[in-house]
């Protein structure tokens, strides 16, 4: 089989990335990827990466189509709003796709682009990024029966994504990863947002209830002044602590013998405070100055146990598309379909009307 042809259409924040990393794959096997082609308007930005990566450059898609190159998928990185008339273009040229997200910019057309994707039979894959996160695929294994979610998401102010509300930007990100993990139908609702820096929403939190009964609470803002990104689940017996930026999970496990035995004996299964309750384990070698590494150290209530799962390390957005070339040579669905796309992005435009309905209740509009 030929290596698969693929073009990169804008060449912003994301799309220089997905430049970047289709290039890696390329020399790592050239048997089984190309970077074949860039579509970006601006002519600094174009003419930038044409001597980078040596690789024709076009200022449209017309101008790709009419160079007759062979191409077999591409990547999407333009803002939302163009996401639509992009896909079209390449769908009915019979190009299999990967969409950043959000999917699109409102239901209608993430729903067009499916209807031409089915139609073609053709292949997209939506750009959830953080599906691809190590810690998250070491948290699917550690699934059992998720009740409740606390998500933050909080970055520094930048004027990057300002065509979307922090809803779309950011915290779309953690909607999906919930999605994914809880598996369930959404029953409820709650939102509210403020516009702080731009004339979007740039801070929100929502409360999410689903049909299963699990209830999501999630915290975005770009007018922060610190990086967060993190995940807390509570399942039955289980806590999880995902850390998307550091790729960590930390779980504290219950022993519900343990716990049950010292309820029914009267006492408290946590004991009183010892000058040795969190000191490393006798076998831990305490010569150095060094702290104790977590597995070293003993919890100090009974019937408890904290671990940190053993993560390789790798980059997401090349896990991605590692997944996104396989589905496209072998004709199999993608981590993130285009249907998962478009069910975070109905998620997220509900949580955006209810925060439209709060403001006019509360007067800010």
């Amino acid at each position: 089989m030929p290596p698969l042809h693929v073009a990169v259409v804008g060449a912003g924040a994301f799309g220089r990335n997905h430049l970047r990393v289709y290039r890696e794959l390329e020399q790592a096997h050239p048997e089984l990827v190309q970077l074949a082609a860039l579509v970006e308007p601006d002519d600094a930005r174009r003419s930038t990466f044409a001597t980078t990566y040596n690789i024709p450059t076009f200022a449209t898609i017309a101008e790709l189509f009419a160079a007759h190159l062979p191409l077999d998928a591409a990547s999407i990185c333009v803002p939302t709003i163009h996401h639509a008339a992009v896909a079209e273009q390449l769908l009915l040229a019979g190009l299999d796709l990967l969409i950043e997200k959000p999917f699109a910019a409102t239901l209608a057309e993430a729903d067009r682009i499916l209807d031409l994707a089915h139609t073609h039979q053709r292949i997209v894959a939506i750009g959830h990024l953080e599906r691809f996160n190590p810690a998250v695929t070491a948290t699917i294994a550690e699934l059992n029966h998720p009740m409740f979610f606390e998500a933050h998401r909080l970055s520094i102010f930048t004027p990057r994504s300002l065509d979307v509300d922090v809803v779309l930007d950011l915290m779309i990100h953690d909607l999906d990863i919930v999605l994914a993990l809880t598996n369930s139908p959404v029953r409820e609702v709650r939102a509210v947002g403020l516009p702080v820096l731009s004339r979007k929403t740039d801070i929100a939190n929502v409360r999410v209830e689903f049909e299963s009964g699990c209830v999501a609470n999630f915290t975005a803002s770009r007018v922060s002044t610190e990086q967060v990104r993190k995940l807390r689940l509570f399942q039955p017996h289980q806590y999880l602590s995902l850390d998307f930026a550091r790729q960590e999970l930390l779980t504290i496990s219950v022993d519900p013998v343990v716990i049950a035995a010292a309820i029914a004996a009267g006492s408290s299964p946590i004991p009183a405070p010892t000058t040795t309750a969190a000191t490393p384990h006798p076998t831990t070698p305490t010569a150095s100055n060094e702290p104790p590494t977590l597995a070293a150290v003993v919890h100090p209530t009974a019937g408890l146990s904290l671990t940190k799962a053993d993560i390789p390390k790798g980059e997401p957005l090349r896990l991605e598309l590692e997944n996104f070339l396989h589905a496209v040579r072998t004709r199999t669905q993608p981590r993130v379909p285009a249907e998962a796309g478009r069910a975070v992005l109905s998620l997220a435009l509900s949580i955006n009307e209810q925060i439209a309905a709060h403001a006019h209740r509360t007067g800010l509009l």
